[in-house]
């Protein structure tokens, strides 16, 4: 007969909730804690140790307890397995040796594990459950499920438990779930379904550990014993942005094939970090013992989020995970995974209290450490204007400080110059002894700090939460589905669209760095990291840190739309920068449907751009019509010109129409247009020319084969395309390398193969035509977005 050990009654638990949740736990009686995947890393490392210390403190309750680790393995085979787990755990410091040794050696008798695989196998279970409690006359308070097994196993496993395991009236039934809860929207209704058919929403606990940390937990306490303080100034008015931020130094090796199918988002952001921001964002509850009450005020939050876009999100990913993927799942050396192992998402509330004010949401692989925190930086209206290490003048923030860091302990941090703060709870004290550390610049003595008198594990208090039914640490079926809602849109948008390639720790150096504008994020700059094998490089250690450089010269790399923003910024500022010195601007701009969203951005962004001094030259023209649809000033007419205010007389189209007939050489047109350039441009030397390439490497309308090299000293020729309509008239060589800034503009993933060749060739103009543009005394740049770039 399994042994259970019976202790009696000797004080009352004085811990759970107000009402009805929590009583059930309080009235003593049998409880059975069932395991599932009870070997597992999981169980190995937080939940045998977890209800070890539930075990303890309810040693004297006058609860009984019995304990199941189970699993596919058979009993044979995995029991020496559980106790050699059970063997590992501990007490806390404030239990004797002797102590800890008897309640160990109790806890491993009340310990077995039982093979959970069929439904008899389950129904074995609760016959044994049922005779256990006969026999030893026991009143059953309830049943336990933990299950610590893989996503898409939830649906059957609750089924055998509702078919064949729940206790009999009177009892509770609680079964606890881990993450992921699905996919995305639509994989989380379907759970959500599945498990709705065999459990109610008051037995499932969802259980998210980052709730359990010690630090997230007094986030709403906190707020409630400073709520007067906080007040005046938890809003827009007074909150310069939040940051919600979890970074890690580890790889994912091991983990690949679960983390290629989720990705950091999945994995941190959408749980972790999404609740945090709740917790710091809701309406205060009036009984934070509630869980009604809190879960109802965190969907509110969440159903007040300004929609997430690509625009919102950065994503990276470390250099050699994709190595990783190849090996762990098997794939060729050509496989490439978008999966992103860094995320920086800016997101927005869209109501009074917080309307415009940034909420930053940050996670990562491999980064330069292991820290997390949540931070509220707020505005300082005070100016010091000699001492600037006046205390008034430093930055104003709070700070929950999960853990590990620079500071290496979980704590609430206060900026002494905004107020002194309330202790959160009596097990918590005052830090006033400082190490010399910093902590986001700042000397520690700068800030009041609290933290907890005695480190616990965030699975301990959440199973402590379960065993007393408190609901308000984990996630209902209704903030899910709302959650999932809000991020589904942005991993759409995100899901054929490659990350920033990192090398990973220190050495990522400033390549994560965002900037916020507005509603938007995107990288602080334009610094990538390329893989040899996709480029064609050559490294010793493997990779290749491409710090603006393609083919040895500038290179800008990043998403279409972000690429189309920066160049149409750096044309700006060469403009502005050509005007400043001598009062005009002379840009070349090339034909093709490349440069049409920079034509737009223009267009529809750029109000202070100074076309007023601004003359427009061709690049390149097809002899057809100017009106006709493939002409070049056609395009740029229709899509540029007409919506900015340029003197007519600063645009300056080719002469491909003379005589009524088209590309006539005894006309003379590229000889009137070279006389003209040569009259108004100084030194015939343009400040900005824009190119593109095409498929076969030609550029302006520079053809491969095309002899350029016998164009002799011309500025301006009449060339020959492959492609219709054939005969064209181009810059050359001569005047396009004369530009003080040319730019290369390449997009698509059409043009990943031509990219690729363009690594390795050597230059060879005749061949590649692309390669003839080497600015004599100006400056080359590519710019290259990331499916022209990576594929």
């Amino acid at each position: 007969m399994f042994l259970t050990v019976f202790f009696l009654l000797v004080a009352l638990c004085t811990q759970g909730g107000n009402g009805k949740e929590g009583e059930e736990a309080q009235r003593p009686g049998h409880v059975s804690v069932v395991i599932v995947g009870g070997t597992g890393d999981l169980a190995k490392k937080y939940l045998w140790q977890g209800f070890f210390q539930l075990y303890i403190n309810q040693v004297s309750s006058g609860n009984t307890f019995s304990f199941y680790g189970g699993g596919q393995s058979p009993t044979e085979k995995a029991t020496p397995v559980l106790f050699e787990i059970l063997k590992t755990v501990s007490c806390s410091k404030d239990v004797s040796q002797e102590r800890c040794a008897l309640l160990k050696d109790q806890f491993l008798r009340l310990a077995q594990y039982r093979q959970l695989k069929s439904l008899e196998d389950y129904q074995d279970l609760a016959k044994h459950i049922e005779q256990q409690l006969q026999e030893e006359g026991m009143t059953e308070a309830g049943r336990l499920f933990y299950l610590s097994v893989p996503a898409f196993a939830y649906a059957d496993i609750a089924e055998k438990i509702n078919s064949s395991c729940r206790p009999k009236s009177g009892a509770w039934l609680r079964v606890v779930l881990e993450k992921p809860f699905g996919h995305d929207y639509r994989s989380a209704q379907v759970l959500a379904s599945q498990l709705r058919s065999s459990l109610t929403e008051e037995e499932m606990y969802r259980i998210d550990h980052y709730l359990g940390k010690q630090v997230v937990s007094k986030i709403l306490p906190f707020r409630i014993e400073n709520k007067k303080l906080l007040d005046p100034i938890w809003n827009k008015h007074h909150i310069e942005r939040v940051e919600i931020v979890l970074k890690e130094t580890l790889d994912v090796k091991g983990r690949i094939a679960f983390y290629d199918q989720y990705g950091v988002i999945r994995d941190v952001l959408q749980n972790h970090l999404t609740e945090v921001m709740t917790l710091l964002t809701m309406r205060l509850p009036k009984n934070v013992s509630r869980s009604e009450e809190v879960l109802g005020n965190k969907l509110q939050i969440l159903s007040s989020m300004l929609p997430l876009g690509k625009n919102q999100a950065v994503i990276g990913q470390y250099q050699t995970y994709k190595a990783e993927v190849q090996q762990e799942l098997n794939k060729t050396k050509d496989h490439v995974s978008h999966t992103p192992t860094f995320a920086a998402v800016l997101a927005q509330i869209d109501d009074a209290q917080y309307e415009g004010m940034p909420i930053l949401l940050i996670s990562g692989k491999m980064l330069d450490e292991r820290v997390g925190y949540a931070r509220i930086l707020f505005k300082n209206d005070i100016f010091c204007i000699q001492n600037h290490n006046n205390v008034h003048c430093k930055p104003k923030q709070i700070v929950f400080y999960f853990g590990h860091g620079s500071l290496q302990y979980p704590a609430i941090l206060v900026s002494k110059n905004l107020f002194k703060p309330a202790l959160v709870d009596s097990e918590w004290k005052e830090v006033t002894e400082h190490k010399d550390v910093n902590v986001f610049g700042l000397p520690i003595s700068d800030f009041y700090i609290q933290t907890p008198m005695e480190q616990k594990e965030a699975y301990a208090e959440l199973i402590s939460h379960i065993f007393f039914g408190q609901k308000n640490s984990f996630i209902s079926t209704e903030n899910l589905l709302a959650s999932w809602d809000l991020w589904t849109p942005l991993l759409s948008s995100l899901g054929s669209t490659f990350p920033r390639i990192y090398p990973g720790g220190a050495d990522n150096a400033d390549m994560l760095d965002i900037h916020l504008k507005g509603k938007d994020i995107s990288y602080n700059n334009e610094v990538v990291i390329i893989s040899t094998d996709q480029l064609g490089g050559t490294s010793t250690n493997g990779f290749q840190v491409m710090q603006g450089k393609f083919r040895s010269s500038e290179m800008v790399s990043a998403w279409a739309e972000q690429l189309v923003d920066k160049l149409a910024a750096d044309i700006q500022e060469a403009a502005e920068a050509a005007i400043y010195e001598g009062g005009v601007f002379h840009l070349a701009l090339s034909g093709g449907s490349t440069p049409l969203a920079l034509f737009h951005r223009l267009a529809d962004h750029h109000f202070t751009f100074p076309w007023r001094n601004t003359h427009v030259w061709m690049v390149d023209e097809r002899c057809v019509l100017p009106t006709e649809l493939e002409s070049n000033f056609r395009s740029l007419h229709d899509h540029l010109l007409q919506h900015v205010r340029i003197p007519y007389y600063n645009i300056h189209p080719m002469p491909v129409h003379l005589n009524q007939r088209l590309c006539v050489e005894e006309d003379g047109g590229a000889l009137m247009y070279e006389k003209q350039l040569i009259k108004l441009v100084n030194s015939s030397s343009f400040h900005f020319v824009l190119l593109g390439v095409g498929y076969d490497g030609h550029t302006a309308s520079l053809f491969p084969g095309g002899k350029v090299d016998e164009l002799g000293d011309s500025l301006v020729a009449l060339t020959e395309s492959p492609s219709k309509p054939h005969q064209r008239m181009s810059l050359t060589f001569n005047v396009i390398n004369r530009a003080r800034k040319v730019a290369l503009l390449v997009m698509g993933k059409g043009k990943h193969e031509l990219i690729t060749q363009l690594s390795r060739v050597k230059d060879n103009p005749d061949k590649w035509p692309v390669t003839g543009v080497k600015p004599t005394n100006g400056n080359l740049v590519w710019y290259i977005d990331y499916d022209a770039l990576l594929g």
